[in-house]
């Protein structure tokens, strides 16, 4: 015999259906297991992404030999941005990573634009006549390079020296560059930790 549901007598009593598996607790646990596995794999996406980015925008670069000398030293590294002149044009006193023939990037200064004179007078630069203070240089070139010569840059040339010009293998050996040959502009030295420091640019307006 069943006890009458409105028997006085009788204890009420509350039942509550057992959880269905499909029940919107249940059905969001999953969604928050497949939600983690989507997450690590954006955010490692992500961090793919941001690294080629970074290498191929901003790469960076081991200074190799001393034809930079004084302002940049052997096995010090750098960062270079190819954005720069992806955004506006090579500028007087840039220190850019030059591809010299495929096979060899070199470290050098621009000191001359697309249809300048350039003259090498005694080791002393001029640009159209005009003497360059370059007081990044420590002494002039005096070597059988820096003989006394002219150029006459294309619409399309730039002509590049190294900061040490008694060391350097540069515009006087080979020649203006193309444009297409500039890789990018060295923004700042990063290692080591003591020799760190923005690039800045140079004012040749005295």
């Amino acid at each position: 015999m069943y006890p009458y549901q409105d028997d006085p007598q009788q204890p009420q009593v509350e039942i509550n259906p057992l959880p269905d598996s499909h029940t919107p607790e249940t059905r969001s646990l999953r969604k928050r297991g497949g939600g983690l596995f989507r997450e690590v794999f954006q955010t490692a996406l992500l961090v793919i992404i941001l690294y080629t980015g970074l290498n191929l925008f901003i790469p960076r670069y081991i200074v190799e030999g001393h034809s930079m000398e004084p302002n940049f030293h052997d096995h010090e590294r750098i960062v270079v941005s190819r954005l720069s002149y992806m955004l506006g044009d090579p500028q007087r006193g840039d220190v850019v990573v030059l591809d010299l023939d495929h096979t060899v990037d070199l470290l050098k200064r621009i000191v001359a634009l697309p249809g300048e004179t350039v003259t090498m007078e005694d080791g002393q630069l001029y640009i159209n006549g005009v003497a360059i203070d370059e007081p990044y240089v420590a002494e002039l070139c005096r070597t059988y390079s820096c003989q006394d010569r002219k150029w006459v840059l294309g619409d399309d040339e730039y002509f590049v020296l190294g900061d040490n010009r008694n060391h350097s293998r540069d515009s006087h050996d080979f020649g203006p560059i193309k444009r297409s040959q500039i890789i990018g502009k060295v923004l700042m030295k990063y290692w080591p930790p003591s020799d760190w420091s923005w690039i800045p640019g140079q004012d040749y307006t005295n």
